[in-house]
């Protein structure tokens, strides 16, 4: 899956602070709703974070937690949601972020709520 992150935290002004990745596609297991997502937003803790969470042994770190998205698929875990929902959500900072096309997002997170209809 595409994704946009970076191994190390660097002035926003270099080339490298934000990168386009390639990564596996997550898989749901446990309580986890795979969320494709189709919109994010950007907001000072996605700054924060950048400039001083370094990711773990040069991995990629993704950032971003202000989503809406498509619930593509769940863990077995899952009881409160089904494919097909559309959520919204601000992520848990301990894990990958918005910033790509699917995110694994926990059913128990306490701002996880299912989008009106438009």
């Amino acid at each position: 899956m595409k994704a946009v992150g970076y191994t190390q935290s660097l002035p926003i002004t270099d080339t490298d602070a934000l990168i386009d990745i390639e990564l596996p596609q997550p898989i749901a297991k446990g309580r986890d709703l795979l969320v494709k997502v189709n919109a994010i937003a950007v907001n000072p803790v996605d700054y924060k974070i950048r400039q001083r969470v370094a990711p773990e042994n040069g991995e990629h770190k993704v950032i971003g937690w202000d989503a809406v998205g498509e619930v593509i698929a769940t863990g077995e875990g899952v009881t409160q949601f089904t494919p097909g929902d559309v959520v919204y959500y601000a992520g848990d900072l301990n894990r990958q972020g918005s910033n790509a096309e699917y995110q694994l997002v926990d059913e128990r997170l306490g701002n996880l709520r299912i989008s009106p209809a438009f």
